[in-house]
């Protein structure tokens, strides 16, 4: 399974961006997809996440601000995230996952960064 993101940058707080993550290889029709976010000195945490029923997880702290979709292939995955702030800084990370509600990533890419300033 390879996993790779793109769409990061830098942004001013309340703007938006969508990230993108190109899925290759056996992802497994049980498997859901997620986005994970690592802040300097934090440990890495989930996001949201989606599952093969287009049920959908987000954490509290970015509820009602970010959205999370895949196409049906399951080869990319789309979180747009709206009005920003600036403790959204971190390194974004697309995972796969056995469980939205485990969000346990067996899986993961390399990141892209956002900036939110």
């Amino acid at each position: 399974v390879q996993l790779v993101e793109s769409g990061g940058g830098s942004v001013q707080a309340g703007g938006s961006l969508i990230l993108s993550c190109a899925a290759s290889g056996y992802i497994g029709s049980s498997y859901c997809m997620a986005w994970f976010r690592q802040s300097p000195g934090k440990e890495r945490e989930g996001v949201a996440g989606i599952d093969n029923e287009g049920i959908t997880y987000y954490a509290d702290y970015v509820k009602g601000r970010f959205t999370i979709s895949q196409d049906n292939a399951k080869n990319t995955l789309y979180p747009q995230s709206n009005s920003l702030k600036t403790e959204d800084t971190a390194v974004y990370y697309c995972g796969r996952v056995s469980s939205i509600a485990t969000m346990l990533p067996d899986y993961w890419g390399q990141g892209t960064q956002v900036t939110v300033s």
